[in-house]
């Protein structure tokens, strides 16, 4: 039997609903604010516990608070995602049809690149390519803009990835549509983006995960093969 919803859960959920997605230290901080305001156990640790309680309720509804991490820091990450559609569906209500078109475009770009990101330009090139109807440039890129705002993508130095939100609710599709270039990170075992490639067996990891892992050994080896660690190693003086 699903352990029962109390007020400082459904106002926990109305939080992060009107956020979207909340970084692990304030999802912390809303749990401690929800339990004290509506005087119920509260408990520092127990933050997954609290959002299983709030799964089970969603769970007929076809929605689900989801845990992911940053692949810039390695920091974890509370999104709430709607289930009931595929992910890129989800997005209709929201962008016209040639806005998705770019959306599509870009995460190709992204997904298929070596690094996890795409280029402005190489973006923007594909803006006048578009079957359902072409974009100007200086239109595209508000359309990019538009879905950094909507944390959909991560823009650096005119470079764009995926937000982690977007990881986090489109894991799935990434994984089943891009079957031969999307992989997961042989640490965490959530979908890897940005990433590190072992040169011997394939292997992927996050660049967190790398950090993390590698930090304690003289001579990075790969985890699945014992191979030399050929790439830097982020965070380390070479």
């Amino acid at each position: 039997m699903a352990a029962q919803m109390t007020d400082a859960h459904r106002r926990f959920l109305q939080v992060l609903m009107s956020h979207g997605i909340m970084e692990g230290s304030e999802a912390r901080k809303l749990h401690k604010c929800c339990c004290e305001i509506h005087k119920v156990y509260y408990a520092h640790d127990k933050l997954d516990d609290f959002i299983s309680t709030i799964n089970s309720h969603l769970q007929p509804l076809f929605m689900q608070i989801r845990k992911g991490m940053s692949e810039d820091d390695g920091r974890a990450h509370y999104a709430l995602v709607n289930l009931a559609e595929t992910e890129i569906t989800k997005m209709a209500s929201d962008y016209t049809e040639n806005e998705l078109e770019l959306f599509r475009k870009t995460m190709d770009l992204i997904i298929l690149s070596e690094n996890g990101f795409a280029s402005s330009t190489d973006i923007l090139n594909l803006a006048d390519q578009l079957k359902t109807k072409k974009m100007k440039k200086k239109e595209a890129e508000q359309v990019l803009k538009v879905f950094v705002e909507d944390k959909w993508l991560s823009e650096r130095n005119g470079e764009y990835t995926l937000h982690t939100r977007c990881i986090i609710e489109m894991e799935q599709y990434i994984l089943s549509n891009y079957q031969d270039a999307a992989r997961k990170c042989n640490i965490c075992h959530s979908l890897a983006i940005q990433s590190q490639v072992c040169d011997s067996c394939g292997i992927g990891m996050h660049l967190p995960c790398v950090r993390k892992y590698f930090r304690a050994q003289a001579e990075p080896r790969c985890p699945q093969c014992n191979d030399f660690w050929s790439s830097d190693i982020p965070g380390t003086k070479q």
